[in-house]
């Protein structure tokens, strides 16, 4: 993997953007049209025959080559298991492309809105697809991409924002203080669960990325993809978790397809404090961007950590009322 320079992703022209297309025999008829993603850079455009596309620049110095290939191998396996996936499209046998030096691929683009999750039928259709995916995702593990653990959705990030000092100093002990409880909280359970089996998952399932058509769902960017229990993907999607009928809606259409081993519900509340934590420390490190800094204002600012705090307090009892 080269080491890009940031800015020169964060500067990222339109001009680039048509020369990388071009060069690999893509002709862009319409304007660029820039979309809502914040890792990568990610635009929609229209060819001269009036096909739409997507071409997503991956942010530099984040996934290696063979992390970003294996990602792809598996949406092409879904695809080849008739599983409704965006997978990118392969030219003479090549989904990543390079170009000065930037890395890019081009999926089609499929329209859709997000699914109605307060519908039975569509929960139950979710879960259906789901268990397909994760039957799929139990067949091999990843060789390159990580897993989703303790050590680094949560301890790594804790320690990237005390030792880069992003907390306000008024915060940051209250923040060390009640995000070690988490952790050490949630290390117990872990411990617990030692069993509980890992796959491949998509790894960021929450509704933005599943498009809903009349023909149902089709699931979008894996680029969070990795190994993980299979109830990471299925407790995303739950809006109202004071109320089980939804998830019990979705786990009903999964075991059509897949089993579901339920003492993974124990690691729901765990899950979500992990991922508060993980969502700070990638603000964080993301914030030279200035797409970040324009997009997340609030992030700099102390009522952001101040709330971060209460927010992980009741998540803390949430954990020990497990």
């Amino acid at each position: 993997m080269s080491r890009q320079p940031q800015h020169d992703f964060y500067n990222l022209t339109p001009d680039a953007v048509l020369d990388a297309l071009e060069a690999i025999g893509f002709e862009p008829e319409a304007a660029l049209l820039g979309l809502n993603s914040y890792e990568n850079r990610v635009y929609q455009y229209r060819d001269y025959a009036n096909h739409r596309f997507v071409v997503k620049f991956y942010r530099p110095n984040r996934w290696t080559d063979e992390q970003i290939l294996e990602e792809h191998e598996f949406c092409h396996e879904l695809v080849e298991n008739e599983i409704p996936v965006v997978a990118p499209i392969k030219i003479q046998g090549k989904s990543l492309f390079y170009h000065n030096s930037y890395r890019f691929s081009v999926f089609q683009s499929h329209g859709g809105r997000s699914p109605n999750l307060d519908d039975e039928d569509t929960r139950k259709w979710l879960g259906r697809y789901l268990g397909r995916i994760h039957c799929l995702g139990e067949s091999k593990p990843y060789s390159h991409r990580p897993e989703l653990n303790l050590d680094n959705f949560a301890r790594q990030s804790l320690d990237y924002l005390l030792t880069h000092q992003f907390l306000p100093a008024h915060v940051e002990e209250s923040y060390q203080t009640i995000a070690q409880h988490i952790i050490d909280a949630c290390q117990e359970i872990f411990d617990r669960m030692s069993h509980i089996q890992i796959l491949r998952l998509h790894g960021d399932c929450h509704p933005s990325n599943v498009m809903w058509t009349d023909d149902g769902p089709h699931f979008v960017d894996f680029d969070d993809s990795r190994m993980g229990p299979a109830v990471q993907d299925i407790w995303m999607l739950i809006n109202d978790k004071e109320d089980r009928k939804p998830l019990d809606d979705i786990l009903t259409g999964y075991e059509d397809f897949r089993e579901f081993n339920d003492a993974e519900l124990k690691l729901i509340e765990p899950l979500r404090a992990m991922r508060m934590i993980h969502y700070s420390a990638w603000l964080a490190k993301r914030w030279a961007d200035p797409s970040f800094q324009m997009n997340f204002p609030w992030f700099d600012s102390n009522r952001y950590w101040e709330e971060q705090i209460l927010y992980l307090r009741e998540q803390f009892a949430e954990i020990q009322n497990q």
